[in-house]
């Protein structure tokens, strides 16, 4: 009877919470994803949902190894918004570090790209900087990079 009473218990609790999400509308990675879908849409992307909310386009392949999400790499890479507006950017010889030392989104992503290969990575908040702003980003912004991976080391 404990457990009955228990089950009914756990069960209304999660009725409960369940209508408290519904009337509250969409979360924040529901908007990022509606907001992805529709540039993917726009653009005639061919983008592959890796889970989390996280897309990448792969434009070329490359020939090298694929990195881990450990590794270091060198990538030059290009960031903006939705909208177009690119609010980072690095040179063609691109940059080096260590992907436990990005946003998530990259940390899930690179390791999508073989070492040579370009593509693009769009980067739901949840998984970039998510309601803090930073640096010329606002708080929730759905980020875009087009990437080179250059190499992985």
């Amino acid at each position: 009877m404990k457990h009955v009473l228990l089950f009914l218990l756990i069960s209304l609790t999660s009725l409960h919470c369940a209508k408290d999400e519904e009337e509250d509308g969409p979360n924040q990675a529901q908007i990022d994803d509606e907001i992805i879908q529709k540039y993917i849409a726009d653009n005639e992307l061919e983008a592959m949902n890796i889970g989390s909310g996280l897309y990448y386009v792969n434009e070329e392949t490359g020939e090298g190894e694929n990195p881990s999400p450990s590794s270091s790499v060198r990538v030059a890479y290009r960031g903006y918004f939705t909208n177009e507006e690119v609010f980072d950017q690095s040179s063609e010889a691109g940059i080096t570090f260590g992907l436990n030392q990005v946003i998530q989104g990259w940390k899930m992503g690179i390791p999508f790209f073989k070492e040579g290969g370009r593509g693009k990575l769009l980067i739901p908040s949840g998984l970039a900087y998510g309601d803090r702003p930073r640096s010329g980003i606002p708080a929730n912004s759905v980020l875009i990079f087009d990437i080179h991976l250059i190499e992985v080391l």
